[in-house]
């Protein structure tokens, strides 16, 4: 039991503070961009030695979406 009467138990507020919060997930609209941005997300699923070439991966989508033709708002 608490040594406090007005405060709660240590072990509710850990149990409080160690809820997982899902974080909200960006999206851009862009479908090959959003496709990237879910391959990182998953990330904290894989091996670690997968994470490079993830990365590498998003890296090129990412690139060609910026170098793609008729995107440029001028």
């Amino acid at each position: 039991m608490s040594e406090h009467p007005d405060r709660p138990d240590h072990d509710a507020e850990t149990v409080d503070a160690s809820a997982a919060v899902e974080p909200e997930r960006v999206r851009t609209g862009v479908a090959g961009v959003d496709e990237v941005i879910a391959a990182v997300e998953e990330l904290e699923d894989r091996p670690l030695e997968e994470h490079v070439g993830v990365f590498e991966a998003a890296h090129d989508q990412l690139r060609r979406a910026l170098d793609a033709p008729g995107d440029d708002p001028a």
